[in-house]
């Protein structure tokens, strides 16, 4: 296809003596686009993507237009089609993925299509980071044993993905024991400009394309990238397959939020405390669907590494990312991780010939709207004990879990204590029973890790031991960190205190934090305790980091060591001593506290660009391990039909060249009946497989042990696992329950009208027996949390025909779509209150069988149990044309499946 150039912007650019084609912003600007050098930089990102990826069809002049005439109003209503460079996967959003991959290949066959035409066009790695477990913690070995264990739990999971691997072009495959995907991208990964070779359509040459890096990846913390200019985020592992296949993301031109940063971080003040302090204040000005994008002074009193910080909690506070422009600061990182110099060279002259290079005389961009923080008004924070943007001072922390004990946890009192069997302590509210430095947030900035290893030297040198009730654990994010912390001679230290090393990959922030010991673990239950968790993550959902554990607090990984020391959340570490020293002196925080100079001069002689080349130079490799997973190469998948790990999923069962059209929901029951904040860590499988639920009836009627149940994370590739799964959340609160927690409802039919108690998938499959449909009710920003696509098709596989809320997440949204649930907001700021939602009605919506548009009004009907109706004014949340195809078709997967078939 030629390429209408309509702005002219093709142009060369000679670098370093290679020769790139490039679509020139400059050029635009004067043939056509004016004003768009004052575009905030994450708008130019989508810009050059759609110069360069004009086609008449998909991008169009006026798409590109639009993005000029966004400076009007600083907003638009415009459709675009946005090309990632890559994708980016963790493993357990990235196997289903695979499988549908697979799934799709063998329906291609079935339809009598070419099966190699399902292949990935764009780039793809996919990183294993989420299998591993902290089941052996406090030993030398813990490490080594974790990784047996990993390998001989997912085994079946490790060979399906060697078979992709082999299979599929353009796959590449990070093995287990490297480290956690967002990190693994950050160092190695990310480029900040990206190269691609392709055919000149004027001269059928061969050349080579430069343009800025772009990615979505199946995890919801992609945006960590956004730290090193690169725009990204997460998008649903359905989303991401399309990507992957040629389609485009449709996106509406968003808004723009300038973040204003001025001064700089006092001393003991640390990055993680002040993304937490940014956290709250875009939670609170209302970000969700919206670009954020950093400026001002401060940016050059910024480590990129705090600025991947920053980005990486994006999803916490709502947006769709957390942008930093290139600058000096970026090619500092890229030299500082072993990226090659002719990379940083194009970098450099590519940024600062389109216009998005910043420097402190650039001129500051045009914004939707802004809010500024000083950063020397950052104090010490934690955030919790159930949200990521309730931060709360150090200060302050011992206090307002008192408060949280009352008002949350409903504690009349805070003094109960259980014992421990076996030891001379007892347990009460507020015991940490976990400490854990995890996660890509923090463990990719060596500034926070080197601090905790000095705060743990100081604190071994006057004597003190973590509290034996607290599970510590050390999971980086990179290999990279145990290097520096071993060349600084910290290490030694962090193992003293029981933090050795656990694994290279996302454990704790995602529930693999293991079993706790089951003295402790006995003591919680028994004592009816609220025990606390401090992690130094991004994610603190009450249920998610252990089901035992109620109160999550995220906070640096130096705090996370001093509240190993001290043992409890209801310690105020300002006042507080954390122990006494080897002659029975009190020992405070300030004294192991390391300053800024001891951080910053450890950092440069431990820091090197060496060890990141050595560690990445053979990534794909793998150890041993990996190498001895064997796999048969061929075509389409070879489905063991006695696995309960990978099976083939029922999407494409029956599935005809043409669509059948969409039917309108007549006679509808409530599957569930939801408040606020329903995330999709409450919707999705995660965490532990309870014996006694439907998924772990299923794994033991198909002869698996309680032993070998391992985590519904590592079993997404098998749909009757995860279905049973789904909505299966203990601490879920159905409000058809009367305020119960749990995974159950209540089914209601002609037989028993006064309905029946049983699990919610239970009560999916009677629905689905008697040809009722079903739909789910909730309250405000319904879908909250990761990209999980299982938040999707769990209710997909259900028989969820429809989802109405107040508000979606915006990603969670788009999963729904794209299975083909269609999801409505009740009109006129009404809410389930208003219309006396039991969960004993029934619901029809007319409308969906006729022609479907973007954001139509629809006028539902609610039948009460006395058979007297009301009407239902609902917004349908399908957003672009696009959207609606991939309704129509039944989903974002037929459609690129027939599309594919078709051409």
């Amino acid at each position: 296809m030629t390429h209408p150039d309509s702005f002219k912007s093709r142009k060369t650019l000679a670098v370093g003596g290679k020769s790139y084609v490039y679509f020139s912003l400059t050029a635009a600007e004067k043939n056509g686009l004016a004003g768009i050098l004052r575009l905030p930089y994450s708008l130019k990102v989508l810009l050059e993507n759609l110069l360069r990826n004009e086609d008449g069809k998909t991008v169009t002049a006026d798409d590109i237009r639009a993005v000029a005439q966004w400076l009007k109003k600083k907003r638009s209503d415009r459709e675009i089609a946005f090309r990632p460079a890559r994708v980016l996967m963790q493993d357990l959003t990235g196997v289903p993925a695979v499988v549908d991959l697979a799934a799709m290949r063998d329906a291609m066959k079935t339809l009598h299509g070419d099966p190699q035409k399902i292949n990935p066009l764009a780039e793809v790695d996919l990183v294993i980071d989420h299998s591993v477990m902290v089941d052996n913690f406090g030993h030398k070995d813990s490490f080594k044993k974790n990784v047996a264990i990993e390998y001989e739990r997912n085994m079946e999971r490790y060979g399906f993905l060697r078979w992709g691997q082999e299979a599929f072009d353009n796959f590449r495959v990070v093995p287990p024991g490297t480290g956690i995907c967002h990190q693994v991208n950050l160092e190695y990964l990310g480029q900040t400009v990206w190269t691609r070779k392709g055919k000149d359509p004027k001269t059928k040459r061969m050349v080579e394309y430069a343009f800025p890096d772009t990615l979505v990846g199946t995890d919801s913390h992609t945006t960590m990238i956004n730290g090193l200019a690169v725009l990204g985020w997460g998008v649903g592992g359905i989303e991401a397959e399309a990507a992957m296949l040629g389609q485009p993301i449709s996106m509406l031109i968003p808004e723009v939020i300038g973040f204003r940063m001025t001064g700089k971080l006092r001393e003991g003040v640390t990055a993680t405390d002040l993304v937490l302090t940014v956290t709250q204040m875009l939670r609170k000005k209302g970000v969700v669907g919206k670009f954020v994008e950093f400026y001002g002074p401060g940016l050059d009193e910024m480590a990129l590494e705090d600025r991947a910080t920053i980005s990486n909690m994006a999803p916490e506070y709502g947006a769709t990312c957390g942008f930093f422009p290139i600058d000096v600061e970026t090619l500092r990182y890229l030299k500082a991780t072993g990226r090659k110099a002719a990379r940083v060279a194009l970098v450099e002259k590519y940024a600062k010939t389109q216009g998005m290079f910043r420097t402190p005389k650039s001129e500051e961009p045009e914004f939707t709207d802004t809010l500024a923080l000083d950063l020397s008004t950052v104090v010490p924070s934690l955030a919790g004990p159930r949200r990521p943007q309730d931060r709360v001072a150090l200060s302050d922390a011992a206090a307002e879990f008192k408060t949280a004990l009352a008002d949350i946890f409903k504690k009349g009192s805070d003094d109960a204590r259980a014992p421990v069997g076996g030891t001379d302590y007892s347990l009460g509210h507020g015991d940490v029973v976990i400490a854990a430095i995890t996660s890509c947030t923090n463990t990719s900035n060596p500034s926070v890790m080197i601090g905790a290893g000095l705060v743990a030297k100081k604190a071994i040198a006057l004597g003190l031991k973590a509290k034996p009730w607290v599970k510590t654990s050390l999971a980086p994010g990179s290999q990279v960190v145990t290097d520096y912390l071993a060349k600084a001679g910290l290490d030694k230290s962090l193992d003293k205190l029981g933090f050795q090393l656990v694994g290279y990959g996302c454990t704790t922030c995602i529930g693999n934090s293991g079993p706790l010991p089951e003295q402790v673990a006995d003591a919680v239950t028994k004592g009816d305790i609220v025990a606390a968790a401090v992690l130094s993550g991004n994610r603190n959902f009450e249920g998610r980091v252990h089901p035992q554990v109620r109160a999550n607090y995220l906070a640096s990984p130096m705090l996370v060591v001093a509240y190993a020391l001290a043992g409890s959340i209801t310690a105020d570490l300002t006042k507080n001593p954390l122990g006494t020293d080897k002659k029975g002196k009190p020992v405070f925080l300030k004294d192991i506290w390391p300053s800024p100079k001891e951080i910053a001069d450890t950092m440069r002689k431990a820091v090197t660009a060496a060890s990141f080349r050595k560690r990445y130079a053979d990534v794909f490799r793998g150890g041993p391990n990996w190498r001895k997973v064997k796999v048969k190469k061929s075509e389409t998948y070879a489905w063991d039909p006695h696995s309960t790990y990978v099976k083939l999923p029922p999407y494409f069962d029956g599935m005809q060249t043409k669509p059948s059209g969409v039917g309108d929901i007549g006679g509808a029951r409530i599957l569930a009946l939801f408040g606020d904040s329903i995330t999709t860590d409450h919707i999705s499988p995660a965490g532990s497989i309870k014996k006694d639920g439907p998924a772990g009836k299923y794994l033991i009627e198909h002869g698996v042990a309680f032993a070998d149940f391992n985590s519904y994370g590592s079993r997404r590739g098998n749909d009757e696992v995860m279905v049973r799964g789904t909505f299966a959340n203990i601490r879920i609160r159905n409000e058809m329950m009367g305020g119960r927690e749990g995974g159950n409802t209540i089914h209601y039919s002609a037989d028993t009208p006064s309905g029946e108690e049983m699990s919610i998938f239970d009560a999916a499959m009677k629905y689905q027996a008697e040809g009722v449909p079903m739909v789910i009710i909730g309250g405000k920003e319904y879908g909250t949390g990761s990209s999980r696509d299982w938040a999707a098709k769990g209710p997909k596989l259900l028989g969820v025909r429809a989802v109405i809320t107040e508000s979606f997440e915006r990603i969670h949204r788009s999963n729904l779509i794209g299975m083909g649930i269609a999801p409505f907001v009740f009109d006129g700021g009404k809410t389930r209150l208003d219309y006396a939602l039991t969960g004993r009605e029934q619901i029809d919506i007319p409308g969906l069988s006729g022609k479907i548009e973007p954001g139509m009004h629809l006028t539902a009907r609610i039948t009460y149990p006395d058979l007297t109706t009301r009407p239902l004014p609902l917004v349908l949340r399908i957003d672009t044309a696009d959207e609606v195809s991939y309704f129509e078709n039944g989903g974002i997967l037929p459609y690129v499946l027939r599309n594919l078939l078709a051409a």
